[in-house]
């Protein structure tokens, strides 16, 4: 079977979610014995033509040029590759940029589409772009053979609103063990004498909410902060934390073993994100062993259940900063407990043995249906 996967700026991942789902997906598909093919930007670092047996296949992105425009027409440059080859399965990856060429999509190929999060709700975007995300929603249900949920959070509201039940496919993860306090030297940290987030600088994922509540307590600890800075809201959350010379801002970092190991060693590990699905950054998190505290809604709550704090307001985060010690031992149980989701539900070789049973399953209906129509038309000709 060959398989396509589309949506992303390209593996290995040097960006965020969605590259990392393709990443561990397509080496995990190949070594199945499928033929798999990611898409990446034509200015991604990794420049080869094979990664881990997998085909990559680089397409002209100017977004490095027109910002969100650029997007458009990488994505639309990916299609129309993908047109000129005999693909039995394409995935989508999110819609938000793509969604308005699905009706270029190839015929020939089965598309299933991976449903994100609620993306017209994120904060960041203005009226008329949640009105077009709403549309570029709609589009992607319409031209998909099939749908994909991350979080049954986002396979019901589908479900609701659409009349259409996604798959349910989670993220997933790897238990990470290989452990090493060396790792903090480079930040000047020392084994549970910092708390930390990792995100991208969105108003979403509530990264000024967190250094808010953080700036209220008296806590020596330092509080590193991960993820690029070089954007509007990024620089005005530099510029309003300066004075704190506690608070870090690393930039980002793309080293898995630095930010296991950093997870690893954290007091409080703080997760943000308000809008979505299943986070693959959080269960990054779960997986090394970090002691977690969370935006309180549906999505995360899914996920960490009763292993988790959770925080709405700045006193909310201070009131943890101020009474949490990892050092302590008294919550191993939580983190034993998250540990044993990955292991038991988030693990990536189920999450590859799902995404292979999907794909099996709809290429094979897409087979049975093709053979019900040539056979509905031997019998109306005799």
């Amino acid at each position: 079977m060959r398989i396509a996967i589309i949506g992303t700026r390209g593996i290995p991942n040097n960006y965020g979610g969605f590259e990392q789902c393709a990443e561990y997906l397509s080496v995990g598909l190949v070594r199945k014995g499928y033929d798999v093919t990611v898409y990446n930007s034509h200015n991604h670092p990794y420049q080869q033509k094979e990664w881990n047996g997998v085909e990559i296949c680089h397409c002209y992105d100017p977004e490095y040029k027109l910002g969100t425009a650029g997007q458009f027409i990488y994505d639309l440059n990916c299609i129309k590759d993908a047109r000129k080859k005999n693909f039995d399965v394409i995935l989508q990856l999110g819609y938000t940029s793509s969604s308005v060429w699905g009706w270029m999509l190839p015929p020939q190929s089965v598309i299933t589409t991976n449903m994100d999060g609620m993306e017209w709700n994120r904060a960041k975007y203005s009226k008329r772009a949640k009105a077009f995300l709403r549309m570029a929603e709609r589009l992607a249900v319409l031209t998909s053979d099939h749908l994909i949920a991350d979080s049954t959070e986002i396979q019901r509201y589908v479900k609701n609103k659409y009349g259409k039940e996604p798959v349910f496919i989670p993220y997933g993860a790897t238990l990470f063990n290989d452990n090493n306090p060396a790792v903090l030297l480079e930040y000047r940290l020392r084994p549970y004498q910092y708390n930390m987030l990792i995100a991208r600088m969105e108003p979403e994922n509530s990264v000024e909410t967190i250094l808010d509540g953080y700036c209220l307590t008296e806590s020596e600890h330092k509080f590193l902060v991960v993820g690029n800075t070089n954007n509007a809201f990024g620089n005005y959350l530099v510029k309003k934390f300066k004075f704190n010379p506690n608070i870090i801002f690393s930039g980002s970092i793309f080293s898995g073993d630095k930010l296991n190991n950093l997870r690893f060693y954290s007091n409080l590990y703080f997760h943000g994100h308000t809008v979505g699905g299943t986070n693959p950054s959080l269960l990054e998190a779960m997986a090394s062993n970090a002691l977690i505290c969370a935006s309180d809604n549906v999505f995360n709550r899914a996920v960490l259940n009763e292993n988790a704090w959770y925080f709405n307001t700045p006193a909310d985060v201070a009131q943890y900063i101020d009474s949490i010690d990892k050092g302590s031992g008294a919550y191993n149980g939580m983190i034993t407990n998250n540990r044993d989701r990955i292991e038991n539900f988030y693990n990536i070789d189920n999450i590859v043995n799902s995404y292979a049973n999907h794909f099996e399953q709809i290429v094979s209906e897409r087979v049975e249906k093709s053979q019900a129509k040539i056979s509905e038309g031997q019998v109306t000709f005799n």
